[in-house]
């Protein structure tokens, strides 16, 4: 597979001190040989790389009418082998709808279930080691406010991912 035929995923763009907060999280915890690629929460995990040019256009007018998303932290989950903070997002859940209807042709059987936003920011270690962790994070949780500001298209290389493009919400 030819890296212009690579599949795309689609992640929102985070106001930055959330970014980092997470980011942060998942650098501390994630195992550092399996850990390519930033904190994310996922809207789309394969889309078609060689349809990027009509998820470009798409995606560009989408967003430029779209205003921020409003979205709250609202838990922990554990993951099994991993943890993940749980968002509340009725307006990114209505944007990835709208985004879901579109592309129903292209979309794999993962990307047609059930969307649970969250972001993870421990994967891949032992069931024992994520509820350590699941257990320290919520002992100090409280619910916080994010804020989306947009989307990341990203290309998968088989492990890392390279960044296609941003959207920002508001045509910014």
């Amino acid at each position: 597979m030819s890296e212009e035929t690579a599949p795309l995923i689609l992640t929102l763009a985070m106001d930055p001190q959330s970014f980092a907060l997470f980011d942060g999280l998942r650098r501390r915890h994630f195992p550092p040989e399996r850990n390519f690629i930033p904190a994310h929460l996922t809207l789309f995990h394969h889309l078609p790389g060689d349809r990027e040019d009509a998820i470009l256009r798409e995606l560009e007018a989408l967003c430029g009418r779209q205003p921020p998303v409003a979205l709250a932290v609202t838990g922990l989950r554990s993951l099994g082998r991993g943890v993940a903070y749980t968002l509340d997002a009725p307006d990114l859940e209505t944007l990835r709808g709208r985004l879901a209807s579109m592309w129903r042709a292209w979309l794999t059987p993962q990307d047609r279930q059930g969307f649970r936003p969250h972001v993870t920011v421990q994967n891949k270690v032992t069931p024992a080691e994520a509820q350590d962790l699941l257990r320290a994070l919520q002992a100090t949780f409280a619910p916080f406010a994010v804020q989306g500001e947009g989307l990341h298209l990203w290309r998968y290389l088989s492990g890392p991912w390279r960044l296609a493009r941003t959207f920002r919400f508001g045509g910014g």
